[in-house]
């Protein structure tokens, strides 16, 4: 009991030290290009900004001045009417980021050739605690695009490429993911069940994709498979994005198994194991089933959807 106790102290220690040494300046400001990220190509006001960070108007002004002057930052308007938005020194930093990422840097060639193969936008998506983040994408061609922002957390329940991460961990500890970042209903189809959840983990740990069916977004699907690096450990997925139009239960498969071959050469790359070899150990039955009656499973999402 004192060993533990002493543990306990300690952890508190280090979690005060972390406190101490963040500067409230940076968070505030890291704060502010999350927000005007999350605000979307209106971008927001002076006011808008101040309110939502809970300071002065004086002290939102010389942030965002001092946010524009560096290039991270972008205004536009008279005085009255002026909206700030994200700058292009981000998309700087984000490409060198992405040179700086292994990962990545070994997933974007896939990601690019899933997308010239198949017409849909491709991700690169890791695990972040409870919640996935995305951390690369290649649209897809046309005036369509999907709001999707690098960086930003997603709730895993509801995108197939949280959903391949979720499916790839044990049972108990994706429902204890799931639950702690929170199950909100996204759209009417939203699996905002626990049990339910569990059920559709299991169908795509079978089938080896997990699929978004107009949960995370009315007419829109996506399919998603797990990453694996040497160890057998799961460290991100990849998915596929696209308009729903009707697509029949099949060729959403078809394109599930797309994806899950594009996830399994970034696995390969990383030296770790791919799907047919992870299944190796299941029950053939399981494997086959899963993919033969894909629309059972669908089915029974739909049922359970809150």
């Amino acid at each position: 009991m004192a060993d533990q106790v002493a543990v306990t102290a300690s952890a508190d220690a280090a979690a005060e030290g972390d406190q101490r040494y963040r500067l409230r300046s940076v968070e505030r400001a890291l704060d502010a290009l999350e927000l005007l990220a999350a605000a979307g190509q209106g971008g927001m006001t002076l006011t808008e900004l101040a309110d939502r960070l809970a300071v002065a108007k004086s002290s939102a002004f010389a942030l965002l001045h001092t946010l524009v002057a560096r290039g991270y930052a972008a205004e536009s308007g008279l005085r009255l009417d002026r909206r700030y938005r994200l700058g292009i020194t981000l998309a700087k930093l984000g490409d060198a980021a992405e040179q700086q990422s292994p990962l990545v840097s070994m997933a974007l060639p896939v990601l690019k050739s899933v997308t010239d193969a198949t017409g849909l936008t491709s991700r690169l998506v890791v695990p972040d605690g409870a919640y996935a983040v995305a951390v690369a994408r290649v649209d897809a061609p046309g005036t369509v695009r999907f709001a999707s922002y690098l960086g930003a957390r997603e709730y895993p329940h509801c995108t197939s490429a949280g959903k391949a991460l979720l499916a790839a961990l044990p049972p108990e500890h994706a429902r204890t993911l799931a639950v702690e970042a929170g199950l909100p209903p996204r759209t009417p189809r939203t699996i905002t069940d626990p049990d339910a959840l569990t059920r559709d983990l299991e169908v795509s740990a079978a089938r080896g994709y997990a699929i978004d069916d107009e949960e995370d977004c009315e007419g829109v699907f996506c399919v998603g498979a797990a990453v694996y690096d040497r160890s057998g450990e799961c460290v991100a997925a990849v998915s596929g994005t696209g308009l729903k139009l009707n697509r029949p239960t099949w060729r959403v498969d078809e394109l599930g198994v797309a994806i899950r071959a594009a996830a399994d050469q970034v696995t390969l790359a990383l030296g770790g194991p791919p799907f047919a070899e992870r299944s190796r150990g299941d029950s053939s039955s399981r494997g086959d089933s899963s993919r033969g009656d894909s629309s059972r499973g669908d089915s029974s999402r739909g049922d359970n959807r809150g």
